[in-house]
């Protein structure tokens, strides 16, 4: 069982300088992504598919932040008082970081797909309808919800002391690759295959006789899809400690605070993908230089 509340644990030097990072990274997502959907939201141009899409890309980041954020601040807690303390929403912020870390792989698979739809069948009006990518949207989010539920009801997800995080030991082999494989491998996955499909379909559009402005548009959306395939290979770079240490554990104990480290890239990477979503989100960044311009010259006339 625990060790009660007041029980010292060892505390390393660097812990809370990386409590305060990982703090400071997952408010700064949270921030940013409540800014852009406010101005998606407030800017009456970003009313077509893309945007909701583009919407539920932000808001599942912004869920996830702040579930990170969470997770983060009771390990700085504890690590301050230099306690044990499981408090009783402990596994539940551990499940809802496999909940929202699988709303979010599949937000960026949506976007892909409906990308592909609209390049391989431009006729079929139904499936880029808003309508039906809000289906789409529902799905994914109920898969994601309720993926957890075989191993968050069972007590798969366990406190684990050195590393002040309610989180699945990645000894459970089977249910680790099963949360990675739904949540993230399987969308991953669909993703390449959905871009290097669309590369094909581009190539063999640009050998045969095509309107221009119908192969102008599927460049424009190869182009989309590359950006997201790129998004997807930079979060799997940045996730690489969490795996490392996953296949590590089939052969030896990972390192003590592995958990420690493998969040801290997580959170880095949350940082890193809103500042690749913001230069590639052409709404908010018009929105932006229009909102500035309009300051400036606010500013100048009051100066004259």
């Amino acid at each position: 069982m625990f060790q009660n509340e007041t029980s010292p644990i060892r505390n390393e030097f660097w812990f809370i300088p990386l409590d305060l990072i990982m703090l400071i990274l997952t408010s700064f997502v949270c921030l940013f992504t409540f800014l852009f959907l406010l101005i998606i939201f407030l800017d009456k141009t970003c009313r077509s598919v893309s945007t909701l899409l583009l919407c539920n890309s932000f808001l599942s980041e912004f869920l996830f932040a702040s579930v990170m954020f969470s997770i983060t601040f009771f390990t700085f807690r504890n690590d301050i008082k230099q306690i044990i303390d499981k408090d009783r929403s402990c596994s539940f912020r551990g499940y809802l970081s496999y909940a929202t870390s699988a709303i979010r792989s599949h937000s960026y698979l949506l976007q892909s797909i409906y990308r592909y739809i609209k390049v391989v069948y431009p006729s079929q009006i139904f499936y880029q309808s808003q309508r039906f990518q809000l289906i789409l949207i529902c799905l994914t989010w109920i898969l994601s919800i309720i993926h957890p539920f075989p191993f968050f009801f069972t007590n798969q997800i366990e406190y684990n002391v050195d590393n002040q995080v309610c989180h699945m030991p990645f000894q459970r082999h089977f249910w680790i690759f099963y949360t990675c494989f739904l949540a993230y491998l399987n969308p991953i996955l669909i993703i390449t295959i959905i871009y290097f499909k669309l590369v094909r379909y581009v190539h063999n559009m640009s050998e045969i006789i095509t309107p221009i402005n119908r192969l102008i548009h599927a460049r424009r959306q190869l182009q989309l899809v590359r950006r997201i395939a790129f998004l997807v290979i930079f979060l799997v770079t940045l996730g690489l400690p969490y795996t490392i240490f996953y296949f590590l554990s089939f052969v030896r104990p990972p390192p003590r605070y592995h958990f420690r480290i493998a969040f801290f890239f997580v959170d880095l990477s949350l940082v890193f993908v809103i500042l690749v979503l913001f230069q590639f989100t052409n709404p908010i960044r018009t929105f932006l230089q229009r909102q500035i311009l309009q300051w400036t010259n606010e500013s100048t006339r009051t100066k004259i």
